[in-house]
């Protein structure tokens, strides 16, 4: 900014000097209406930003300090979350009509005069220190309307999370969650899932979020199964204590702005129906929650006539929707869903993939929105730990779609942990602010939080992961993340423990076979794939570590690295997964047992290098890794080797002993079976791996 003003055409040398620079210093005062608490918290973060950035130089210290350009909070006829910003007469002014456009103004001077990007919690910005930021001459900047109305973040399936602190304070992680949607120009949050939800939502309203509420949780009321544990989940046998759980609900929120969630789910995020069997028609099913949105509307509508509410077309939900069977109050915003995987269909539950178009009709007089997801868990295909499988290129097309179909009165978007999302996320946001995508917005954000040396390799690399991705099936989106090197697996070995001789009907989604063995060979090629195609990957990423250096290299090893780190790992403990078992389909036990313990060793190998990417704040961030659960995945795999080694080695446990750890000598005298204690497994597979590995190396 300093440059670009001193170079201005027509300002000779000698008025340069003695214009009076106006500038942000540590002095700056900021003068502001103290009436609202989402405002005085953004001011809070504006001085914090200040105190990172900025410091005297050794003339202002000589000089006891330098009166910085005070910022004024102006209060303007301006439309609901816009802002301007101008320097007049020796101030800074922030002109605003709305609390939010304070919030989003206060965050603009963090970000362009500070250098704050929404992100630098997440991707631990350096911010380099300077005296002062000037303000050029004349400046005068003003927002531009949202294209999307309401645009927020689900913070769901949110276990790293959960039990991660910072500066030993558990809220601290979700008060950088909500300042990170805020500086994106999000206006709206699910705060967590469940008892989170509730934990943390009066946080996000007094940071100037408006709440609203899973799909799965009506107007964000308690579930019925904790109010009530005694009792069956049944509107049709309670409903008086289902009223009042939604009256309690509307209560609580009352004072905050809430955009309220309408309908009726089971108590497992799962169809009401599958526990209460007396609906078992789809227009039975449709019947009840017709009437029970209508119910929970005027409710909300006797406490706020000019309540927002919306309802979730997902699922099973659009299902009967699209045949007619659920009648909804004109004004309620009906959000669509994507299938999680970015693509605007129907999501697969179980083995049943309908793949229903998910967007309302184009010129829809009624109000629409998405449920998109950067990340989901469906113990399947998913990407939860890591980031969505499907290009960002994909995500553009798909969401330009919703945009053509009308579907711009809100979205929310499932960011699950934040962290290895950010770049998704990132992109989404610019698409809720203007609609479209810069050509050069990944080498952008590889600039903002990289620095610009390397900026250009570090997108390419960004841009190249989707194409790593395992594809599973016929459809564009059908790419599997982490979570299909986890899952998959643990099916196919409780199967053959089970019943080997039957399919994994839980498999079926994936890979339609008669035999168990055939579900294997087919997953087999598929992994054999992925660990050349990320094996390739990761080298390429640590090619591209290697040329950076310091926070730049540290970042990258945490952020792509790491996730190219982590489905590699998995990937190659998939396939030896696939190993032990078609070892076992050939009745070689102890093929079984060594591949089933090369496995665990890959699987336990890769969550220790997560782990090990763990410092500073991020202490602790991965320890309540539970879903992809790569530790699991271990643990399981140990199990099979145990089984293995029962069929193969039991009941006495001495033969693979002897076999591995006596010389030859001693293995053709058995005078005692046994004359050390039984190794355990882990043990036994360490002296098999080195005398295994040793003879392969004498082979070659």
């Amino acid at each position: 900014l300093l440059s670009v003003c001193e170079g201005r055409p027509g300002l000779s040398d000698r008025k340069k000097k003695e214009r009076k620079m106006e500038k942000i210093t540590l002095d700056s005062r900021i003068y502001f209406d103290q009436g609202n608490l989402a405002v005085c918290l953004a001011v809070e973060n504006l001085k914090r930003d200040m105190s990172r950035v900025l410091c005297p130089g050794e003339d202002q210290m000589m000089r006891g300090g330098v009166n910085g350009t005070p910022i004024r909070l102006v209060n303007a006829e301006l439309p609901p979350e816009m802002w301007e910003l101008e320097l007049k007469k020796g101030e800074f002014l922030l002109k605003a009509g709305s609390p939010l456009g304070f919030v989003y103004g206060i965050y603009e001077i963090s970000r362009s005069f500070l250098g704050i990007q929404p992100f630098w919690f997440w991707n631990d910005q350096a911010f380099e220190t300077k005296p002062f930021a000037e303000i050029p001459d004349g400046f005068y900047k003003r927002s531009e309307p949202f294209r999307v109305k309401l645009r927020g973040w689900f913070v769901n399936d949110e276990v790293l999370l959960h039990t991660w602190k910072v500066n030993r304070d558990p809220a601290e992680p979700w008060r950088m969650v909500f300042e990170a949607l805020l500086r994106l120009g999000g206006n709206m949050v699910i705060p967590g899932t469940d008892r989170n939800a509730h934990r943390y939502r009066k946080l996000a309203s007094d940071m100037g979020l408006a709440i609203t509420h899973h799909h799965a949780e009506p107007l964000g009321a308690e579930m019925f199964a904790r109010a009530y544990p005694a009792l069956n989940a049944s509107f049709a046998e309670h409903s008086d204590k289902f009223y009042t759980l939604w009256e309690k609900a509307v209560k609580e929120q009352k004072d905050m702005n809430v955009v309220w969630n309408l309908g009726f789910r089971g108590q497992g995020d799962c169809p009401f129906w599958e526990s209460d069997p007396r609906y078992d028609t789809d227009e039975a099913r449709g019947e009840l929650m017709s009437r029970l949105i209508r119910i929970q509307y005027e409710m909300v509508k006797k406490e706020n006539p000019q309540a927002l509410c919306c309802t979730n077309l997902y699922g099973e939900t659009m299902e009967l929707y699209k045949k007619g069977y659920l009648q909804l109050p004109e004004d309620v915003i009906h959000i669509w869903a994507d299938n999680g995987f970015g693509k605007m269909v129907s999501r697969r539950q179980g083995n049943h993939n309908p793949r229903i178009l998910a967007l309302p009709e184009k010129n829809s007089e009624k109000k629409h929105g998405i449920y998109y997801h950067a990340s989901f868990y469906d113990l399947q295909a998913a990407a939860q730990l890591t980031m969505l499988p499907n290009s960002p290129e994909f995500v553009e097309k798909e969401l330009k779609q919703v945009l053509e179909q009308g579907a711009d009165d809100y979205w929310l978007i499932n960011c699950s942990n934040v962290k290895p999302h950010v770049f998704i996320l990132d992109e989404i946001a610019q698409l809720w602010k203007t609609g479209t995508l810069s050509e050069d917005w990944a080498k952008g954000y590889a600039a903002r939080y990289f620095g610009e040396k390397g900026a250009a390799e570090i997108a390419a690399r960004y841009l190249e992961f989707s194409g790593c991705a395992v594809k599973y099936g016929p459809n564009e989106d059908d790419r599997a993340g982490e979570q299909f090197a986890n899952h998959v697996p643990r099916i196919l070995m409780t199967q053959f423990i089970q019943d080997k001789n039957s399919c994994a009907q839980a498999f079926l989604w994936a890979f339609r076979a008669d035999t168990l063995k055939e579900q294997v060979r087919w997953y087999e090629a598929l992994c054999r794939q992925a660990v050349r195609s990320y094996g390739r990957y990761l080298e390429a990423c640590k090619k591209t570590a290697l040329g950076l250096s310091g926070r730049a290299r540290r970042l990258f090893e945490d952020s792509l690295l790491l996730q190219a780190d982590i489905l590699h790992g998995c990937y190659e403990g998939a396939l030896e997964i696939c190993k032990s078992l078609l070892c076992g389909f050939g009745g070689d036990n102890l093929g079984g047992f060594y591949h089933a313990g090369k496995a665990a060793e890959s699987y336990r190998n890769t969550d220790g290098r997560m782990r090990a990417r763990e410092h500073g704040k991020w202490h602790g961030f991965y320890e309540n890794e539970c879903q992809a659960d790569i530790k699991q995945s271990s643990w399981v795999a140990q199990t099979l080797m145990g089984y293995f080694r029962v069929l193969g080695d039991g009941p006495h446990f001495y033969q693979w002993q002897r076999e591995f750890s006596d010389t030859e000598e001693n293995k053709r005298v058995v005078l005692i079976l046994n004359m050390e204690n039984h190794l355990t497994h882990e043990e036994l597979y360490e002296r098999m791996k080195e005398r295994w590995e040793e003879n392969e190396t004498d082979g070659k």
